[in-house]
């Protein structure tokens, strides 16, 4: 038996919420933006009239207030945007115990088991969702209804905003096939680049492509974006009270000014990788692989990663990696506006100890003094509050620096 998934997204969700107080704007094209004097000066939201000006998500406020002068702008309030999306899923779960949600705004449902409870048409369900998202909390919502996660998002993306879309086995190839292969889950700017370039553009052009060709050209992740395209896509609804497997654990900023030194960039590094290090420690976890992201003024971002050779959790290892990847990327005195440094391929404490053990004998006197320094960093921490400490020079912002 087919499963049945809605996927459920609220439309302009930010700005939707901030209109509950500003009845008198509601006709108007409104943007919820960041603080452009902490240079976070960026558009979060638009409700709809903003988007008939073409005002994007995530462009700056100079570039929205170009394409619409009287673009009215409103600070974000985070806290209230948290507790609608409680009320939210607190609607979902009266439908189903499987609840998923995908950021703030967006839920899948599995109805399978349930449906029959409610009358068994999905697409009824859809718009009862709807209607009580109106009645109950004065928000709009478009739903998407499938056989699987994919799909239900791609009916929820379908017809906005407040619409129900039905992609079955019988139309799916009707509706799916011809959208661009941009609207596919996981399809975003560079691998649409890559697909265009061998004349992929839509979703059924990639459903027909070699699976053998993708996986040469994109690893696994081609082979999964092929199985989504024909509807294959078998990832079941997880209920939000199920921990999920930590994939990785980053932590990224807006510098108030722009970097433009070494000096600068190494200690915005070694304030991040210690960060990073604490919460892998925190969560019993060891990185297998580092990443990094420099974002220069012109929000452009270059990234790099790395394997490395033996798992860890330490500040030192962490912060040597980015700082060497950072430096494949970044050249003084070019400015960079953020960092993110992301520690990736995380393993559990267990199997990390056997892998450091097998590739570090010889170091292990040296990793065992370093483990204990920044576990004794972590309790004076945890003591006496994270400012208490912090972490000194890494040896590459030494004389031995290797990059002069």
């Amino acid at each position: 038996m087919d499963r049945i998934i809605l996927h459920c997204d609220l439309n302009c969700f930010y700005a939707s919420v901030e209109l509950l107080s500003h009845p008198d704007l509601q006709d108007l094209p409104v943007a919820v933006c960041g603080d452009p004097t902490s240079r976070h000066g960026i558009i979060l939201a638009k409700n709809e009239p903003a988007k008939r000006f073409g005002v994007k998500t995530a462009e700056t406020i100079w570039q929205a207030k170009k394409k619409c002068p009287d673009l009215v702008l409103l600070p974000p309030h985070h806290d209230l945007y948290r507790e609608y999306s409680r009320k939210v899923n607190a609607i979902y779960d009266e439908y189903t115990d499987l609840v998923e949600p995908f950021g703030i705004d967006e839920s899948w449902l599995d109805v399978t088991n349930s449906l029959h409870l409610f009358g068994g048409d999905a697409k009824a369900l859809a718009d009862t969702l709807r209607e009580r998202m109106k009645r109950e909390l004065g928000l709009t919502l478009s739903v998407g209804v499938s056989f699987n996660k994919v799909f239900a998002k791609l009916g929820s993306d379908y017809k906005k905003p407040d619409a129900t879309t039905v992609i079955s086995r019988e139309n799916w190839r009707e509706i799916v096939r011809p959208l661009p292969v941009g609207d596919l889950l996981y399809v975003g700017g560079a691998a649409r680049k890559l697909l265009s370039q061998y004349g992929i553009t839509t979703i059924g052009e990639l459903a027909d492509c070699s699976v053998d060709m993708l996986e040469t050209l994109m690893g696994k992740m081609g082979v999964q974006l092929h199985e989504y395209a024909n509807g294959l896509d078998t990832e079941p609804v997880r209920s939000r009270y199920e921990a999920e497997p930590v994939k990785s654990v980053g932590n990224g900023t807006t510098f108030p000014q722009n970097l433009t030194t070494r000096e600068e960039v190494h200690a915005g590094i070694a304030m991040l990788a210690d960060s990073v290090a604490t919460r892998l420690r925190h969560a019993g976890l060891y990185a297998c692989g580092v990443a990094v992201t420099v974002r220069d003024p012109e929000f452009k971002d270059r990234s790099r990663q790395k394997q490395l050779s033996s798992p860890t959790h330490l500040i030192r290892d962490l912060t040597d990696i980015a700082i060497e990847l950072v430096h494949e990327l970044w050249k003084s005195p070019a400015p960079i506006r953020a960092l993110t440094v992301t520690a990736i391929h995380l393993v559990a404490e267990d199997s990390a100890y056997e892998q450091v053990d097998l590739f570090t004998a010889n170091a292990a006197p040296k990793r065992e003094k370093q483990e204990q320094l920044e576990h004794a960093m972590d309790r004076i921490r945890g003591k006496y509050g994270s400012g208490a400490i912090v972490f000194g020079a890494t040896k590459t912002q030494k004389e031995e620096d290797p990059f002069p």
